[in-house]
């Protein structure tokens, strides 16, 4: 589905925009069946080629390399849903930013979170990273990672609601709260960040966001489990953030434009 105008507006405005229902029942049910599969997975063991993984010591469990798991991982690489409004938001069309293609997946992974859990405050547009920026310019977007975080569970008050702080993508400053915290040593959850909102999710919505919004999450409180999934866009010159590499049995299942998506280059070596 294309980016409308709505979606530019509230986008530029915003910093993330919430798909409702982006993936069917069927599909949140294909792929918590094809999660189940893969787990447990422990820190730092391989399955296949997903890899167990954390960010720190209490936001949950990473499966990186999501889309190696599987055939319902494959689909959410170009799903139409947001693949069109990533195009869009990431930009670069008619530039040579389109050198190798209109994209590339520099991370995926899928996080699982239990009760105590959650992922501290970061980013800001005041960071000015090259890799997360925002940037509009020449009547066209030139974002540097758009995110889209999906829900495989119902996320509601208390179970580790996403948390965005809106327009922050555009800031000068560092948020006041984040520096308060780190001096107090809490980076454990976003709950007491002023400005900051939770973004309620049902299973099969999405939020799409420019990675330099200031984000986290609430810990959750609830008993089971948080799950969703992270997938990475930027432009095609980009390179993998934690330095996976896509298998060649997966680029061997793919279809063209997938293939270009996960790996917009084929290595160039003798023959």
């Amino acid at each position: 589905m294309n980016a409308s105008d709505r979606d530019k507006y509230f986008f530029d405005l915003n910093g993330f925009l919430l798909l409702k229902g982006a993936l069917s029942a069927v599909e949140v049910s294909d792929l918590n069946a094809a999660l189940d599969a893969l787990l447990p997975i422990q820190l730092g063991e391989w399955k296949g080629r997903v890899h167990g993984h954390n960010f720190a010591d209490n936001d949950g469990v990473n499966l990186q390399q999501i889309y190696e798991g599987g055939a319902a991982f494959e689909g959410l690489i170009d799903h139409p849903s947001w693949i069109e409004k990533v195009k869009c938001f990431v930009g670069g069309a008619d530039t040579f930013d389109y050198n190798h293609g209109p994209l590339f997946i520099d991370e995926c992974f899928a996080n699982i979170r239990g009760p105590g859990e959650a992922i501290g405050f970061h980013s800001g547009g005041h960071e000015g990273a090259k890799r997360t920026q925002y940037r509009f310019f020449n009547g066209r977007f030139h974002c540097g990672q758009i995110n889209i975080l999906m829900a495989l569970t119902d996320i509601k008050s208390g179970d580790g609601a996403t948390m965005v702080v809106p327009g922050s993508h555009k800031a000068n400053f560092p948020h006041p709260d984040a520096e308060r915290n780190r001096m107090r040593g809490d980076n454990s959850s976003v709950d007491d960040v002023e400005g900051a909102i939770e973004i309620h999710m049902d299973a099969g919505d999405a939020i799409l966001f420019v990675d330099a919004l200031s984000h986290g999450s609430a810990e959750r409180v609830n008993p089971g489990e948080r799950r969703i999934i992270v997938f990475r866009y930027g432009p095609s010159w980009g390179n993998f953030r934690h330095g996976y590499q896509v298998s060649d049995e997966l680029a061997a299942r793919l279809s063209p434009d997938r293939l270009q998506i996960v790996r917009p280059q084929q290595p160039l070596v003798p023959e």
